[in-house]
């Protein structure tokens, strides 16, 4: 004779809403999350893209090699994504913003680059040595270049270089004074904020899912047990007040 199986326990609701909680984060409050909530996520969004850009800026700037590359960058996306891993954000979102935070950090030394160049760059004239075509993909030229005495640069310019370009053409080259930033080619209407728009979206972006995370992780659970610790410490008080 077969034993009536017991039917299992209804854990399953609780397993779920627990996975649900680990990636997307609990979000324990009803209706808009406390201003102060949303304020910690902007803060945090903000500090982290200040931090990421900041580093590379300053170390074209200064001519720091470490700061320039967009290492510092990484270090700081990383701080960026150990503090919403203290705070309890869902891994989703975490891992959001882990990807934007590093996609942030590739992007914002040649946004620095362009900062350095439209402050304190200097124009001058090079004629054109050679020209070769790049990948089929990237639909661009690039020109090797020799300055006015003859010496080549370094780096090939694809600004300014096109498939009409020949070789004893002339091209406008930026250059920084200092060296710390290597030159390109003249880009009309340079100025110094228009680098930054080539990141503005990865930094919006970046901000927008920290403060996503940031909401999310708001748990009651811990407010809910201090109350009841204070409530069971007054009641105690007072019991001793009536002994």
């Amino acid at each position: 004779m077969r034993r009536a199986r017991r039917p299992l326990p209804a854990a399953e609701p609780h397993l779920m809403a627990h996975l649900r909680n680990s990636v997307w984060g609990p979000a324990e409050f009803v209706g808009l999350p406390p201003w102060w909530l949303v304020g910690e996520g902007l803060l945090a969004g903000g500090l982290g893209v200040v931090a990421i850009v900041g580093t590379a800026v300053a170390g074209a700037w200064y001519g720091l090699p470490a700061l320039a590359a967009g290492e510092a960058g990484l270090v700081c996306a990383a701080a960026l994504v150990l503090y919403l891993g203290v705070v309890g954000a869902g891994r989703a979102l975490v891992g959001l913003v882990a990807v934007l935070a590093v996609c942030l950090a590739l992007q914002a030394p040649q946004a620095a680059a362009g900062m350095v160049l439209a402050e304190r760059g200097s124009v001058e004239s090079v004629v054109v040595t050679s020209v070769e075509g790049a990948a089929a993909s990237e639909g661009r030229y690039l020109c090797s270049v020799a300055d006015q005495g003859g010496i080549p640069l370094k780096v090939r310019i694809w600004r300014g270089c096109g498939q009409a370009t020949r070789p004893g053409d002339a091209l406008a080259v930026v250059y920084d004074p200092e060296g710390n930033v290597s030159p390109r080619g003249v880009e009309t209407e340079a100025t110094v904020t228009g680098p930054l728009r080539d990141v503005a979206g990865w930094a919006a972006s970046l901000v927008a899912a920290c403060l996503l995370a940031v909401v999310r992780s708001y748990r009651l659970t811990h407010t809910a047990t201090g109350s009841t610790r204070g409530q069971g410490a007054a009641t105690l008080c007072r019991s001793a007040g009536r002994g």
